[in-house]
């Protein structure tokens, strides 16, 4: 009768020729969620300050419009009234849009700080793995001389 191949035996032999160093996938791993907790504090403090400024503007909005719907004595009071809230929103609109751009011009920036710190963390890392592969493949290639002398 034919006999079975133990397949698992066979991989696990083949795995066990081949030692991998998790260390890096560890590594790799811990810096990739450092950089996500990063990203998330940016994009958190942006969004809180977007919904300040937007709070403020609505709050400052409705002050206004009660100022602006309360009884007057003559119709061109009214009319005053309206052209006195139209201008001050168009002020208060420039001002906020003003810091909304301050506010996304800081995350552009942080941004650009991350991606560069990344940038340069991985290429430190991937410099420090070329060069320990580079030693250790000197290294067995030395062993295997020497055997084979």
């Amino acid at each position: 009768m034919t006999k079975t191949v133990d397949f698992a035996a066979t991989l696990k032999d083949l795995m066990g020729a081949f030692p991998v160093d998790t260390a890096a996938f560890d590594g790799a791993f811990k810096n990739q969620a450092e950089l996500g907790e990063k990203f998330s504090s940016v994009a958190l403090t942006a969004a809180e300050k977007s919904a300040e400024i937007s709070n403020k503007w609505a709050a400052d909005t409705l002050a206004k419009l009660g100022d602006m719907s309360k009884a007057k004595a003559e119709p061109t009071d009214y009319a005053s009234a309206m052209t006195d809230f139209a201008s001050a929103q168009a002020e208060v609109a420039a001002e906020n849009m003003a810091a909304f751009a301050e506010v996304a011009k800081k995350v552009q920036m942080e941004t650009v700080e991350l991606m560069m710190a990344a940038g340069k963390d991985a290429s430190e890392g991937a410099q420090a793995a070329v060069k320990k592969a580079t030693a250790d493949v000197t290294e067995a290639a030395k062993k295997a001389t020497t055997k084979a002398k």
